[in-house]
């Protein structure tokens, strides 16, 4: 039931609702967004995190995972474009720790107000990008948070064209219906800054 309200984002909320109509492109009143995503932390402890990814429209965060960790992800306000995949476990020989099968469970996009999603360590959802059709905010709260000395630090992945010459996944799946995906580092105007959370103090 979280509203932009509840973390003072209130005014940003207002101005994409006029953004988003058509005639407020021709207003000399332009929402001004900065080019970066930016990241508000709230609060963060041994067992989740809580933050919120404010993103201007156009902008995306690259195909990601959450390792061993559960992510609600609620859209505050504006739309954006979710893609995510599910790894598709196969017994091939060789190293496939850069470069695995996934299929698309989810390809779509979602507006606020609308419900939250819940991406267990399990579903496909644990590895997916975003692109914000408008600008955007998303609450996000891991369980639990990012520790890379516990082994749960991002990777990010991009498709990669590659053939199933063995059938090994004909059996399983039709070729349309998955892709190959690869570990890669994105390239450096990829930019998340840090930003002050500036709303209510939280009871925790």
């Amino acid at each position: 039931m979280i509203t932009p309200s509840d973390v003072g984002l209130e005014c940003e909320a207002q101005a994409v609702r006029v953004w988003r109509r058509p005639r407020a492109l021709s207003r000399k009143t332009v929402l001004h967004s900065s080019p970066a995503i930016r990241y508000r932390h709230i609060y963060e402890c041994k067992s989740f995190s809580i933050g919120i990814f404010c993103i201007p429209a156009s902008s995306i965060i690259p195909l990601h995972n959450h390792p061993g960790m559960t992510v609600l992800s609620k859209l505050l306000y504006g739309k954006v474009h979710v893609k995510a995949y599910d790894w598709i476990d196969i017994d091939e020989p060789g190293n496939l720790t850069k470069v695995r099968p996934a299929k698309v469970v989810r390809d779509g996009e979602i507006s606020a107000p609308c419900a939250a999603m819940v991406l267990r360590p399990t579903d496909g959802g644990n590895v997916h990008a975003l692109k914000a059709i408008t600008p955007c905010a998303i609450l996000d709260i891991l369980s639990p948070p990012y520790s890379s000395k516990d082994g749960r630090h991002c990777s990010y992945f991009r498709r990669r064209q590659k053939s199933d010459p063995s059938g090994i996944l004909w059996d399983r799946t039709r070729e349309s219906e998955f892709v190959w995906l690869e570990e890669y580092q994105p390239r450096d105007n990829f930019v998340i800054r840090r930003d002050l959370y500036t709303g209510p103090t939280l009871d925790l």
